[in-house]
């Protein structure tokens, strides 16, 4: 077996890199006792949103599905869900402006706003 090479050494560390986060994003919450018995309500997650951007109303939030390329992950612009997909760098794209990856949910809505320039959404069946 030759010798490895920058390449090979920089791709096991990209992966070494997934996997530990991967370990991360599913490893159980370390929640007290007060959280569950009539403590704070635990804040939204990360990338849950609710905002008007634009003159157009853009919502983000888990939807309970995995089945899909949005990883159960529904957006919605005016109402109208909006098909977005997580790549495997962690960036996200939707059906509108699906050449431009985000870093994020709301940042691919905001992306479809700008994108649509003020047209409907037509949905995506």
């Amino acid at each position: 077996m030759p010798d490895p090479t920058r390449r090979h050494a920089l791709r096991g560390a990209a992966g070494l890199a997934v996997t530990a986060g991967a370990f991360t994003a599913v490893s159980p919450s370390r929640a007290s006792a007060a959280d569950h018995h009539g403590g704070p309500a635990p804040s939204p997650a990360p990338f849950d949103f609710d905002e008007v951007y634009r003159g157009r109303r853009i919502q983000g939030r888990p939807s309970g599905g995995g089945h899909h390329h949005g990883a159960g992950y529904a957006v919605f612009v005016d109402g109208v869900e909006l098909h977005v997909m997580r790549n495997a760098d962690g960036t996200w794209i939707s059906v509108v402006s699906h050449y431009d990856p985000v870093p994020s949910p709301r940042a691919a809505a905001r992306a479809a706003v700008e994108e649509l320039q003020g047209a409907p959404l037509v949905p995506f069946n």
